[in-house]
């Protein structure tokens, strides 16, 4: 079959075609479906053909969509095995694996989270570092995978400017990320707040404290006010004296999502 005739058979059926499509799948669709059956066979018999047009372009739409994610998807998985080893047997045999391939159904049936380039690039490392390293188990890479669902960018782009930057306060972070000066009493503010208490609620940053040789913290001594003094100031939200680091966990996910595996393979997309 030539290029020519392939990409004719991939195109969409005419409007007037499709419209009988359409009614057909979703009356086939309600037969084989007794609980939405009424339900779809409603929706297929009020449609005018004024309104099959409308709708003609809604699923044009959702399968460009499909395509769209597929081709994502694809490309995605040619990253990754172009940055693994597949001659070393010990990658060989985890991408082989049950628990490798469970992450990678999980990774994918969770798409949706990949609403961004830079989000599709943390999962390719992700997926790519959790097939050559052992560092983390396979439950906090699983974690991993969830964070990038529910962490927006920002989010990201502070746990960025804390790693290897200890004791990092907020207006040092702010600055760091490239914001400018805002109002204390501004949407930024209360988003970057938010922001602030959503890692670490999540275990990702913490204010930063001293340890010891053996990794124990040590405890900060106690700062009594003076009876009669004025109340402490509320902390501003781009505030200088308290630093933060990144706890276990987040520096273990910059590894994963934010190193990126040099490539083994060179490869080349057909598209130009």
């Amino acid at each position: 079959m030539s290029e020519e005739d392939y990409n004719e058979e991939k195109k969409l059926p005419e409007s007037g075609k499709v419209a009988k499509i359409t009614r057909g799948a979703l009356q086939a669709v309600g037969g084989a479906v007794p609980f939405a059956g009424g339900v779809f066979s409603a929706i297929a018999g009020a449609w005018s053909e004024g309104e099959q047009d409308k709708v003609n372009r809604f699923f044009e739409d959702w399968v460009r969509m499909l395509q769209d994610e597929l081709k994502e998807k694809e490309d995605t998985i040619i990253e990754i095995m172009a940055r693994l080893d597949l001659q070393d047997e010990a990658i060989s045999k985890r991408i082989s694996s049950s628990e490798y391939q469970s992450l990678v159904k999980k990774t994918f049936r969770e798409w949706s989270g990949a609403e961004s380039e830079d989000k599709r690039v943390y999962i390719r490392n992700i997926l790519s570092n959790a097939a050559a390293s052992s560092v983390s188990s396979d439950d906090v890479v699983r974690m991993y995978i969830d964070w990038i669902n529910l962490y927006s960018e920002l989010h990201f782009q502070v746990i960025g400017a804390i790693y290897n930057a200890d004791g990092i306060t907020r207006g040092e972070i702010w600055r760091k990320i490239g914001k400018g000066p805002v109002r204390e009493d501004s949407a930024d503010a209360d988003l970057y707040k938010l922001l602030i208490r959503d890692l670490s609620t999540g275990g990702i940053i913490r204010q930063h404290r001293e340890v010891d040789r053996w990794g124990n913290f040590i405890q900060k001594p106690t700062q009594r006010r003076p009876k009669g003094s004025s109340p402490k100031p509320p902390v501003s939200a781009f505030d200088e004296n308290e630093g933060y680091d990144l706890t276990g966990l987040g520096q273990q996910f910059v590894h994963y999502a934010m190193s990126e595996l040099p490539l083994k393979i060179e490869f080349q997309s057909d598209e130009i």
